[in-house]
C-alpha cells in the first residue's frame, strides 16, 4: 500500500546566508518534529518523489520555525527548497493521548446534533489560543462556528467521519 503524506510545514523563504530555511508550520509539534536528527520530506512544486533531508537545528523566530538540515551549510544548498510543503509519512506521526486527534481526522467529518440533525462538514480549524474552533460548512447557509469544548463536542469518530455535539442556545445562527 502507498504511504499516506501529511503536511506539516511550508519553506517561504531562506534566511541569512548559513543555510537556514524559514518555515511556515501547520505541526501541533515543532518541538517534537523539527528536532534535530529528524527527517523531512520536502516536495517540490511538481515533483512526485520528495527530497530528504535530515533536521540539523532548529529555532523560533517571529511566527515562524527556522531549521537547518545536515549537509546543506549555505543559503546555495537551500534556495531550491523555497515553496515546497515538508511532508511526513503517516507512520512517523506520533501517538496521540486519548481524546486528542490530528486536524486532518476532524476536517472532512459529518457535524449531527445529539438529536440527530446534521448540521454540516467540518472544512477548517481556526486556533484560537484558548480552543479550536471549528468552521461548519453548511448547505444553503452561512459557516457555523463550533468551539471545540466538552460542553459542546459530545462524541467524535473519526473511523466513521462522524461528530456530534450538543447544540447550546445561540450557538449556531440559522
Amino acid at each position: 500500500m502507498a504511504e499516506k503524506w501529511f503536511n506539516v510545514g511550508k519553506i517561504v523563504n531562506t534566511h541569512g546566508v548559513k543555510g537556514e530555511v524559514r518555515v511556515l508550520s501547520t505541526t501541533d509539534f515543532p518541538e517534537e518534529r523539527y528536532k534535530a536528527g529528524n527527517v523531512l520530506y520536502l516536495f517540490k512544486e511538481g515533483q512526485t518523489a520528495p527530497d530528504e533531508v535530515t533536521v540539523k537545528s532548529h529555532r523560533f523566530h517571529k511566527t515562524f520555525n527556522l531549521l537547518t538540515f545536515e549537509d546543506h551549510p549555505s543559503i546555495n544548498d537551500v534556495e531550491k527548497y523555497k515553496n515546497s510543503v515538508i511532508k511526513v509519512p503517516e507512520s512517523q506521526l506520533a501517538d496521540l493521548e486519548e481524546g486528542e486527534y490530528y486536524f486532518h481526522e476532524i476536517i472532512g467529518c459529518t457535524v449531527l446534533t445529539d438529536e440527530g440533525a446534521e448540521i454540516g462538514t467540518v472544512k477548517e480549524i481556526l486556533e484560537t489560543g484558548a480552543n479550536d474552533v471549528w468552521i461548519i460548512k453548511r448547505k444553503g447557509k452561512k459557516d457555523a462556528l463550533i468551539p471545540f469544548i466538552d460542553d459542546v463536542v459530545k462524541e467524535i469518530n473519526p473511523e466513521e467521519k462522524r461528530i456530534v455535539i450538543s447544540l447550546m442556545e445561540g450557538l449556531i445562527e440559522e
